[in-house]
């Protein structure tokens, strides 16, 4: 791609990019249905692919119920690939050592737990009671959960666009990119005016409008505090938005 050439999705692809979800599945099942219906008027010669940029847990209070519907298979006529947030890494981490507990509570780790029926860490910041949660947590999170989030892509390049839940490191071929930039890099990727060599398509950093800079398009809208859960439809060289529509009811303290 020449560098002032627009980035454009692979021929013969349509691709929808989902922001941040964070423990809404009541968004999560609307924004579904509109991208199903979004995807009616697609040739029959198109694929259709969902890239789900990470951060599937936490914050909201249905984390469990986001699990069970991104586990039980996509929408028909519809291949997915889910990458990896650092809210999933952080989830591993808890069951790996019930201490990072501590820190995972204070950035959502309580939703998710309180969604599967675990309520020691409600109340204690007692190691214990840590520990407790943890085994708690192994002995009812599904296989299938399990499974799914240890087997999660870091990011995807299709066409002129490379996926990925935080960003990457400036200077650095995104062959080269590492995991813990691709999950929680901010101020270093955001405040960069120069190619990455591909659009990367992002969430992690949640914003109240899409973000569409020359180099990055960013799709955090902040589900879980705004209602507004962000689809980005790429198809040859378009760009299309869609989104849940935000009310005073259907907003959540995070």
């Amino acid at each position: 791609m020449a560098d002032d050439a627009p980035a454009a999705a692979p021929d013969g692809m349509r691709l929808y990019a989902i922001g941040d979800i964070h423990g809404r599945d009541d968004l999560l099942g609307e924004l579904l249905a509109m991208i199903e219906r979004d995807g009616q008027s697609a040739s029959g010669a198109v694929r259709k692919i969902l890239v789900f940029l990470g951060d599937y847990v936490d914050r909201g209070l249905q984390s469990k119920q986001v699990l069970d519907r991104l586990t039980s298979g996509t929408l028909p006529g519809f291949e997915a690939i889910h990458l990896k947030g650092n809210h999933e890494a952080a989830m591993l981490e808890f069951l790996r050592d019930a201490a990072f507990g501590r820190t995972w509570k204070n950035f959502g780790g309580l939703e998710t737990l309180h969604s599967y029926g675990i309520q020691e860490l409600a109340l204690s910041d007692d190691p214990a009671d840590f520990e407790r949660a943890r085994v708690h947590f192994e002995a009812v999170l599904p296989e299938t959960h399990k499974r799914f989030l240890q087997t999660l892509s870091v990011a995807v390049e299709l066409g002129g666009y490379f996926f990925v839940h935080a960003g990457v490191r400036p200077g650095v071929p995104l062959s080269r990119q590492i995991e813990e930039d691709m999950l929680w890099i901010r101020d270093e990727f955001l405040d960069a005016r120069g190619s990455f060599g591909k659009v990367v398509v992002h969430g992690h950093t949640p914003r109240e409008e899409v973000v569409i800079r020359e180099n990055r398009i960013g799709i955090d809208t902040g589900a879980y505090m705004t209602g507004v859960l962000t689809a980005l439809v790429l198809e040859g060289t378009s760009r299309r938005i869609i989104q849940t529509e935000a009310s005073a009811s259907r907003r959540m303290a995070g």
